[in-house]
């Protein structure tokens, strides 16, 4: 470049080309904002308004009334057992199954893995029907039974119990941890594989210090996402525990839709919000620290 070239005054941008370079941004991100602000933003200001609504105006009477009340320490402590059981009957199950089916070929694995993709587009209530026709009282394994042994009491009745729930749920969020995990395994290099293999070492310690290692992130998402979708849900809890199993979800319907105690409904919603929420952040929390270990390691 020549020094002429250097010295040739720069030409000044068209007035009002500045503003409209600056506004620009700004109009582009109103649309995505204002639907966020309506979607989400907007429906938990609404419950947390409604939930301060008292006989003589606003005020905090109904939040000490329900969290105050044995009901609700019963639904907090079954709605966070009952997802801490599944997500980790999920992890295990799901481990077990992304193991075989990356690394133990057999004929129909291909298969297998487009039934469990198929479970992901299932809506959780066909689950709680399969567990009726199977495990009820009524269902084929009892009636199985019965006609061995010739008794016609119901052996199996777990179902509008917390085991109920639980094997529910762990049969339906279990493709959450498999697909995850198959995505991780399938990104191992195979020619590591095959140097510690080549090294004397057994498919367990490879497993254990070669696979595993590089699959923790999509294990901890799969089970991250799986610990909040079973703490919000309810359809399970609905068809499979209604008459013995009561979490967070279920005392909401109940407040709010059978007995029509909005304010108290509303209560309930916001700590289910907060558990939601504080899930979330520590999630995002850990997985910035892990990421930034992985990068200074």
């Amino acid at each position: 470049m020549s020094n002429a070239t250097l010295l040739e005054p720069r030409l000044a941008p068209p007035a009002g080309a500045a503003p409209q370079r600056h506004w620009r941004p700004v109009l582009w991100t109103l649309p995505p904002l204002l639907v966020v602000l309506l979607i989400a933003v907007y429906p938990i200001v609404r419950v947390l308004a409604e939930s301060t609504e008292t006989n003589d105006g606003r005020g905090t009477a109904v939040w000490s009334q329900v969290l105050g009340s044995e009901a609700f320490r019963h639904a907090l402590w079954r709605t966070i057992s009952i997802a801490i059981c599944s997500t980790a009957g999920c992890l295990v199950l799901g481990t077990f199954l992304a193991i075989v089916l990356a690394f133990v070929p057999f004929p129909g694995s291909s298969l297998v893995g487009r039934l469990i993709d198929t479970v992901l587009t299932l809506p959780s209530f066909l689950i709680t029907l399969a567990f009726t026709f199977l495990y009820g009282t009524a269902g084929a394994v009892n009636a199985l039974i019965a006609r061995i042994t010739g008794d016609k009491t119901p052996v199996l009745n777990f179902l509008s119990t917390p085991l109920g729930v639980i094997l529910a749920e762990i049969t339906f969020f279990t493709p959450f941890v498999v697909r995850p995990l198959l995505a991780g395994f399938a990104q191992l290099p195979r020619e590591q594989l095959d140097v510690a293999a080549s090294l004397g070492a057994t498919p367990w310690r490879v497993l254990r210090q070669v696979v595993m290692p590089e699959a923790w992130p999509a294990l901890a998402a799969g089970g991250s996402l799986v610990l909040l979708l079973t703490l919000n849900e309810f359809g399970i809890v609905l068809f499979t525990g209604a008459k013995g199993v009561t979490t967070l979800p279920a005392l909401i319907y109940t407040r709010g839709i059978v007995t029509f105690d909005l304010p108290g409904a509303a209560v309930l919603a916001s700590v289910q919000v907060l558990l939601s929420l504080s899930l979330y952040i520590g999630y995002r929390l850990i997985f910035a620290r892990s990421g930034r270990a992985g990068k200074e390691s």
